[in-house]
């Protein structure tokens, strides 16, 4: 017979839960958690402990690893359990527990540097110090070194760069062009300098071949003598004619009185006399003028070459010969729009009109004897710019 057989299951049991403070803290959670309340960080406990940053957070890892020397881990602990307001010789306990750290004395192998071989801690690539590894997580990692380029303070400095140099090309471009030396065509063909002997100066002579022998400079004479009188050497006196008791004071000097006029003595009349003044200078050079009474090419060259002048004249227009030693001669597009004048007095014309006349030499004695004093009826032109002359001295 078959029996039908009830068994009853076993009763669930109790089920207990756990509150917040039933789970167990390591010993680095607590020690964190009191340096967070004192408001501490790794580095701030550093400056007062005067302990590695790398050895307290090694503490609170329960990373007995980190120390250089085991024998001074104990004192660490109690140090940093000390400035947590905790109890030193359990924090030492609870982290060679955790950490399986065990005392040795002096004498055993253990006393020794931790010496960590390869497969027991994973040790980053800069060594123990944790401070050195960029996974450290109260360290930012390092920044590389194109991170503090801005591109607009790369474009700023291309913009001075290029402008540094525009003002640098530019100075150097004035320079070059302040420092040229143009050249200007003239008519006189200069002495070429390359062509002498470097050493014919040694001896201070001048070979008869060399093309300054003939060279005749003006002599210092000359040149004390130009543009001004040159005083006479012997004064021209002119003998008394009358004795000495005809002499008055008032027909010389700034009591001079005009001639004619009779000066009344003891019981004589006695004409006044004009007393000849004394030369001392030669008497002025004769002022020579070029007039053009019509348009007119003119070109006065001084006796070595130099032209004094070379234009256009205009009507009414003059021209001062200068007083040289050795005269100017004169070239005239329009000979009969030119005249001359002597202090004041016109001759000429230099030509026939239209005609070209050169080699006219310019001196007052020359000019006198070839031309003869101009008719003023005869060109009216002449005629009228002679009496504007005229009017404008008078006034």
């Amino acid at each position: 017979m078959i029996g039908k057989g009830f068994r009853r299951a076993d009763a669930a049991g109790d089920v207990q839960t756990k509150g917040f403070d039933a789970f167990e803290l390591r010993l680095g959670d607590i020690m964190r958690g009191e340096r967070a309340t004192m408001g501490k960080s790794l580095l701030d406990v550093q400056r007062e402990l005067k302990i590695k940053a790398a050895y307290i957070a090694a503490i609170e890892n329960a990373d007995p690893s980190a120390f250089d020397t085991p024998g001074f881990i104990a004192g660490y602990v109690r140090s940093y359990a000390r400035y947590l307001t905790m109890d030193p010789d359990w924090a030492f306990d609870t982290f060679c527990r955790e950490s399986g750290f065990v005392t040795a004395h002096g004498m055993s192998a253990d006393a020794s540097s931790v010496k960590i071989k390869t497969g027991d801690y994973a040790v980053g690539a800069f060594g123990k110090d944790i401070f050195s590894s960029s996974a450290t997580p109260f360290i930012p990692a390092g920044e590389a070194i194109l991170s503090g380029i801005e591109p607009r303070a790369v474009g700023s400095m291309l913009v001075l760069v290029a402008l540094i140099g525009g003002l640098g090309y530019g100075g150097w471009t004035v320079l070059q062009e302040v420092q040229k030396v143009q050249f200007a065509p003239v008519e006189q063909t200069p002495v070429v300098v390359a062509d002498l002997d470097p050493l014919a100066g040694a001896s201070n002579a001048i070979e008869t071949g060399d093309p300054l022998a003939a060279f005749d400079g003006p002599s210092r004479e000359g040149l004390d003598r130009l543009y001004r009188p040159q005083a006479l050497e012997v004064p021209v006196l002119v003998a008394r004619d009358a004795p000495i008791s005809t002499l008055t004071p008032g027909s010389i000097g700034a009591l001079g009185v005009d001639l004619g006029v009779e000066v009344v003595m003891a019981e004589a009349v006695v004409p006044e006399r004009a007393t000849p003044a004394i030369q001392v200078v030669e008497p002025q050079v004769p002022e020579l003028q070029l007039v053009a009474v019509r348009p007119a090419w003119v070109r006065v060259r001084a006796a070595d070459g130099i032209v004094l002048f070379e234009g256009v004249m205009e009507p009414g227009q003059n021209f001062v010969v200068p007083a040289t030693e050795e005269p100017a001669t004169l070239r005239v597009g329009e000979s009969g729009a030119l005249y001359f004048a002597v202090n004041g007095t016109h001759y000429g014309p230099v030509g026939r009109k239209g005609v070209v006349t050169s080699n006219v030499t310019l001196t007052t004695e020359s000019l006198r004897q070839s031309y003869a004093v101009a008719d003023l009826t005869a060109d009216n032109d002449l005629a009228e710019i002679v009496n504007v002359a005229e009017v404008i001295e008078g006034q």
